[in-house]
């Protein structure tokens, strides 16, 4: 069973940075896809980015040019670098996966099986 664990989170000020990394074991398959979510106080859960089998990243249009996915396979270690951090980047951030896949088929929650436990950011004005 796949088992991921997020950290890096924190508090920063507007413009700011942070790194998270998410730690995955377990996979049964070696063609997976993974991303990550975040989820705001009130809000619904929100798409961040998705990453094929094969590497491809899609993102949402609200962290394009901000944010930078990448992984060590040979690891098993996703990391989210976040930069110039906005107030609304406040939430919630998941590590998700999904295997067997090749390509994810759009940012929406449901498509993933399988969620880490969180790690909370907080953006400050």
């Amino acid at each position: 069973q796949v088992q991921l664990v997020e950290s890096g989170g924190g508090a920063v000020q507007t413009g700011g940075s942070l790194r998270l990394s998410c730690t995955a074991s377990g996979y049964r398959y070696s063609r997976h896809c993974t991303g990550w979510f975040r989820q705001a106080p009130g809000k619904e859960r929100e798409g961040v980015v998705g990453v094929d089998a094969d590497g491809d990243t899609t993102y949402a249009d609200s962290v394009k040019g901000r944010f930078t996915v990448s992984e060590d396979r040979a690891k098993n270690i996703l990391y989210l670098q976040m930069s110039s951090l906005k107030p609304e980047d406040t939430g919630t951030y998941y590590c998700v996966a999904q295997e067997p896949c090749s390509v994810v088929e759009g940012l929406h929650d449901l498509f993933f099986g399988v969620w880490g436990q969180g790690t909370q950011v907080t953006v400050s004005s």
